[in-house]
């Protein structure tokens, strides 16, 4: 999808009915795609770590211990000593099993989470934390970010890392497929609290939403059929918040193929998730009164990719933030 068909999408805000049920013909609510053609480019030492043993269930090999295969070859070689006929089969065996010893049984190196994790925080600390104690004092204190960030939860597009976002700059909410769901006090309260949060408490300046290449959660909106059975217990339910851009997707590209498909929904499910945003009164109310923006991106990390794209929003005419709350309904 390019970035021209992005920046040209419209999102309505008035319905016929509503605007004739309030009789006020010159009142236009807006809100569109930035209109840019073209997005800008992005492109103490000591471990303070402590952690229980794991708990495992051993098998035979890890039961049997060093130990235990130290006494083995020890037994196989005085076996050996004492009855030289049985030296090849004695040498072979003893050479198998100080092999095994000195490696896993599936001949690759064994992941240990806990050491991953101990070795990952120390690094930290001796080169983030200890290095800027500054910030971090700083942080102690309370955080202002300026950012609120709508990312997947796919382990290859952590924003932070994506952006170089330090400690205190953005407030982050990952899920399935980038995805906000419209304002529901029954459904979706997490993603709500976060939002309400975020804009009400941190008085963040911009929401902004990252779509990415190869996304899953797109790929299964546009491969599941919603046809009232389900063969998940949470996914569906969860990606079909976004079938508004599923729609979009198949009607501008009615004879593209699964991989063209994507590559277009999953720019067009960020711009359904800007349009959800308004449908929350805290975040219309600081559109309103500009103190709150809201920001499009994707981000390809196949090709090293990011683009960025804005939503514009404004009145015609000068009406209260009461108003507004009234008179904008989106059916995307």
């Amino acid at each position: 999808m390019s970035s021209a068909s992005i920046n040209s999408a419209c999102l309505s805000s008035v319905s016929p009915a509503q605007s004739s049920s309030l009789r006020r013909p010159a009142l236009r609510v807006f809100a569109r795609l930035g209109s840019s053609s073209s997005p800008p480019s992005l492109i103490r030492n000591k471990p303070v770590f402590a952690a229980p043993a794991p708990i495992i269930t051993p098998t035979l090999r890890e039961d049997m211990g060093k130990e235990s295969y130290e006494e083995a070859i020890a037994a196989l070689q005085k076996l050996l000593s004492e009855k030289g006929d049985l030296k090849p089969v004695a040498a072979s065996k003893v050479e198998q099993i100080t092999a095994e010893l000195q490696s896993p049984a599936d001949g690759k190196p064994d992941f240990d989470p806990v050491e991953r994790i101990k070795s990952g925080f120390i690094k930290f600390k001796k080169e983030k934390y200890d290095a800027n104690p500054a910030l971090y004092s700083e942080l102690a204190k309370g955080q202002s970010p300026k950012f609120m960030v709508f990312a997947c939860s796919d382990s290859r597009v952590c924003p932070s890392h994506v952006l170089d976002f330090q400690p205190g700059e953005a407030f982050v909410v990952r899920n399935v497929a980038n995805i906000v769901p419209p304002y529901d006090q029954s459904k979706y309260s997490g993603t709500g609290a976060a939002i309400e949060y975020a804009v009400l408490h941190l008085k963040v300046s911009y929401i902004v939403v990252i779509g990415h290449s190869a996304c899953g959660g797109i790929k299964g909106l546009l491969s599941f059929p919603f046809d009232g059975t389900s063969s998940t217990d949470f996914i569906e339910d969860w990606v079909k918040i976004a079938l508004p851009a599923k729609n979009k997707t198949k009607a501008a590209l009615p004879n593209a193929d699964l991989p063209q498909l994507c590559a277009y929904c999953e720019k067009e499910a960020v711009n359904t998730s800007l349009g959800n945003l308004l449908t929350y009164p805290f975040v219309r109310e600081g559109l309103v009164n500009k103190t709150l923006g809201l920001k499009g991106g994707y981000y390809d990390f196949v090709k090293g990719s990011f683009e960025l794209w804005g939503l514009d929003f404004g009145l015609s005419s000068s009406f209260s933030v009461k108003d507004v709350a009234t008179i904008l309904h989106w059916k995307l």
